[in-house]
């Protein structure tokens, strides 16, 4: 893939992460922000000590704020993604454009979100221990790189066993690994639980479901956006197919 693909795919996969990143925002606004009103409700309503004047509104927080944070994350994300796209492309098997984007949307928001997500699920406001702050912050980062460096491990291995065992069974032994891999991860690095008492259980859900939905929100609308953008790049069609016209076929005379 030569140098003006990349560039361009890349200015793509940027596109497609700013379109990913308003659906998202949608999703955050309407399901999020509600649970974070009421979470900041619940910790006012139980706080000891009340704070000076907040810098920035809670207004301006879940409006300007959110949108430019959560498009900003798009934009840079779309990228990244599209880098990965070009180094992907052709190594995870036989796809063609469109279905390659789907397959690493669907494999980066499971090695990227779901899997740290279930050992360190988001938290609304008024959950957490600040003075675990920056160790929990550490520690989930460092389960999305190990989360990454198994995904791939687990390819590497599903295309060396693939000889040997074929697809399926070569398969489902990476499959196997990789979550026993993860599993492992999960028993050795250390757990948080730090839910203050009569902090409602329904509202903590809430808040990690409307998170986990806007990341797929997030993967999802990335992969098809930026499957349909590929194909039109990689595979482009001719003014006939486009427009659904034929060249006429000559007649014998």
């Amino acid at each position: 893939m030569n140098s003006a693909t990349v560039r361009n795919l890349l200015v793509r996969g940027m596109l497609a992460g700013l379109a990913a990143g308003l659906a998202a925002l949608v999703v955050a606004y309407f399901l999020g922000e509600p649970r974070v009103d009421q979470a900041i409700a619940f910790e006012e309503a139980h706080a000891h000590e009340h704070g000076g004047e907040e810098l920035v509104s809670r207004t301006l927080q879940s409006t300007a704020g959110l949108s430019t944070g959560v498009l900003v994350y798009g934009v840079a994300f779309g990228g990244i993604a599209a880098l990965a796209y070009c180094f992907a492309l052709g190594r995870i098997g036989r796809f063609g454009p469109r279905a390659s984007a789907l397959l690493l949307a669907a494999t980066g928001l499971v090695a990227v979100y779901v899997v740290p997500f279930l050992k360190y699920p988001a938290n609304p406001p008024a959950v957490g221990d600040p003075d675990t702050l920056n160790q929990r912050t550490a520690l989930f980062f460092l389960m999305i790189v190990l989360s990454v460096l198994l995904t791939v491990g687990a390819v590497i291995l599903g295309k060396r066993l693939a000889p040997r065992l074929g697809n399926w069974n070569a398969t489902l032994a990476a499959g196997a690994s990789f979550v026993l891999a993860v599993g492992l991860a999960y028993a050795f690095l250390p757990s948080f639980n730090e839910v203050p008492e009569h902090f409602p259980a329904a509202l903590l859900w809430q808040y990690r479901l409307a998170a986990l939905a806007v990341q797929v929100t997030l993967w999802t609308s990335f992969g098809l956006v930026f499957g349909l953008l590929a194909e039109r790049l990689l595979t482009p069609k001719t003014a006939a197919e486009t427009t659904g016209t034929a060249r006429p076929t000559p007649v014998a005379h």
